[in-house]
């Protein structure tokens, strides 16, 4: 199980570094639009059309990661007290709100893929024809991939000796 979490490790590191380089990306489009804007009075048609993609993609390209670490936004004071008075059941509780992320994505995942094999078949675009136009599947294959690997990292949470979650970007479930 070591060698598993560790490879899922890397692929979620992985792809949050995907994720950093598409913001970084996307500041570029951004500063481009300005400047052509401003300047030259010619803006980048589909930098409108970049944002919404590269959102999506930042998104689900850094969410694996995110609970890797154990840093997925929820309100822990409920959770933290009752650790503290109850240990065993502190986990418990932490082991069931890991088991529901998990499900949850599951269901993520299993919803997405029709809607991605029906892009990748039709090859739908999104965008103004003419103007800026990109594919619809790489973002659903993104969501897919991402919310299959966001079910690992929570049931890899559960399965955890001790069921606690580690918060140290360096040491990962």
């Amino acid at each position: 199980m070591s060698l598993f979490a560790k490879i899922a490790g890397g692929i979620a590191m992985a792809a949050n570094a995907a994720g950093t380089l598409v913001v970084v990306g996307l500041i570029a489009v951004v500063n481009y639009d300005i400047i052509a804007r401003g300047l030259f009075n010619k803006p980048f048609l589909g930098a409108v059309e970049v944002v919404q993609f590269s959102m999506v993609l930042i998104v689900f390209l850094q969410l694996p990661d995110v609970i890797r670490v154990g840093r997925l936004t929820r309100s822990d004071g409920f959770l933290g007290l009752l650790r503290r008075r109850s240990p065993a059941a502190g986990r418990a509780l932490s082991r069931a709100i890991d088991l529901i992320g998990a499900a949850f994505m599951v269901l993520v995942a299993i919803a997405i893929w029709p809607e991605f094999t029906e892009m990748w078949e039709t090859g739908d675009f999104f965008g103004v024809p003419g103007v800026f136009t990109a594919p619809w599947w790489p973002v659903k294959l993104v969501i897919f991939l991402s919310a299959c690997l966001c079910a690992v990292h929570f049931v890899l949470h559960i399965l955890q000796p001790g069921g606690e979650q580690t918060t140290d970007a360096g040491h990962g479930s």
